[in-house]
């Protein structure tokens, strides 16, 4: 998913692809204009582009974020997947699971890292491909 999942996605990808001599079908998807707080903030949005050359449909399709803290983003992109078809089945991949900080009930079939964090605190994933290291940290605000 856009914009921050890409980097763990293309990593993921691209180790299956060389590892197994497979070509996986791989997208990338853009949920900006899904969120349910889209309308709500006063900052310009700037939405990346989505990349689906293919139907979802009947296709099990496993959507790949960095962090999932409230569930939002997750039901953000179910909404937007749906406009490139209807799947067979629904995964998610999380490198860090905030797993006591779920608004909505949603939960991660793979999982990197589970976080125990209170709200107050922030995880902050750098990619070395934006960044220019590969870190993950927990912040207190």
């Amino acid at each position: 998913m856009q914009p921050r999942g890409i980097y763990l996605s293309d990593k993921i990808v691209a180790y299956i692809e060389k590892t197994r001599k497979i070509k996986i079908e791989y997208g990338k998807l853009d949920i900006t204009f899904y969120r349910d707080d889209f309308k709500s903030s006063e900052q310009i949005h700037s939405p990346k582009k989505t990349e689906l050359p293919f139907s979802l449909t009947n296709k099990k399709v496993i959507l790949i974020d960095d962090v999932l803290y409230t569930g939002r983003t997750i039901r953000a992109a179910l909404d937007a997947m749906l406009d490139y078809g209807r799947p067979a089945k629904v995964e998610l991949l999380t490198l860090i699971d905030r797993r006591f900080s779920r608004q909505l009930p949603i939960q991660p079939e793979y999982v990197g890292k589970t976080i125990d964090s209170i709200h107050s605190q922030k995880v902050k994933v750098y990619w070395k491909e934006l960044d220019k290291k590969d870190e993950v940290v927990l912040l207190n605000e």
